[in-house]
């Protein structure tokens, strides 16, 4: 049997997770995706009726956060979870449920939740 690379055992986690988590209108899903370079954030809903719709998102490529930040750093998340919880409180969303998406609680992903929750966010 072949190994699973890193991000095989990742995604294979993330379902893990998403089979217990999911985001309704009241409390969508806060959803996190890095990359080798960026970070990304969604909030969804997952109501299967209208399949799952981006309410809000941020990631480091928006121009907000692109100028601010000069590397890929745990500040660059920082900056992304600020800017993902405003959007979200200027379209009335306060309550969420957290979504890793199988990377660690550790570093970058702990950096943009933190700021999320200081920002107004509830998870």
């Amino acid at each position: 049997m072949a190994k699973l690379s890193r991000n095989e055992r990742r995604i294979k986690r993330h379902m893990r997770i998403r089979r217990r988590i999911m985001g309704t209108p009241e409390r969508p899903r806060l959803c996190v995706f890095k990359s080798l370079r960026h970070i990304y954030a969604q909030i969804i809903d997952d109501t299967p009726r209208q399949g799952s719709r981006t309410l809000v998102a941020a990631s480091t490529l928006d121009p907000e956060i692109r100028d601010k930040i000069k590397s890929d750093n745990i500040e660059a998340a920082r900056l992304v979870g600020q800017l993902i919880a405003q959007r979200a409180l200027a379209k009335g969303i306060r309550r969420v449920v957290f979504d890793r998406g199988g990377y660690p609680y550790h570093g970058k992903v702990r950096a943009l939740a933190e700021a999320a929750r200081e920002g107004g966010l509830e998870f």
